[in-house]
């Protein structure tokens, strides 16, 4: 029986969903809860000129399960401007931080496009960006790599690519 429990849980593993936890003891003795699995990925751009940061990137579900919603933070390492005009979907959660909702990811999906841009306090010479998925909607990401991106985008206007 434990090796029927071994190959169930494998082909499972294998086919988009990940164990969770065994109940050893218990009740539920040998059942096994599974959850999605998938793989997120944001793959853009972004440049500043004098304080103002343009960022613009589409989110990959690389699968191999869907994802409900999901939702990504940009932190920059300069603080923010008091006033923001941002997209719908984006809201401001800190002084340096934007969340902005991604929504559903088909297995081996696309998402839609953000585009977004955000005022700095001042002009810094220089911003770090740093993006990941804060939510996922229940779905695990193993694969963290690709879904947290660090970029250092210089005030020359030029085009940064993550």
């Amino acid at each position: 029986m434990r090796v029927l429990a071994v190959c169930v849980a494998a082909g499972l593993a294998v086919g988009g969903m990940t164990p969770v936890a065994v109940a050893a003891d218990g009740p539920d003795d040998g059942w096994v809860a599974f959850v999605p699995e998938a793989d997120l990925a944001y793959h853009g751009a972004a440049s500043m000129a004098a304080g103002r940061v343009d960022v613009r990137f589409v989110p990959r579900n690389h699968g191999p399960s869907a994802v409900p919603d999901a939702t990504v933070r940009l932190r920059w390492s300069e603080p923010l401007a008091n006033r923001q005009t941002l997209p719908d979907g984006c809201a401001r959660s800190g002084a340096r931080v934007v969340l902005c909702r991604v929504g559903a990811l088909d297995a081996d999906g696309l998402g839609e496009r953000i585009e977004l841009r955000v005022r700095l306090r001042g002009e810094p010479s220089e911003v770090l960006l740093e993006m990941d998925t804060v939510w996922s909607g229940g779905v695990v990401d193993r694969n963290r790599a690709n879904d947290r991106q660090r970029v250092l985008v210089l005030d020359t206007g030029d085009s940064y690519y993550f």
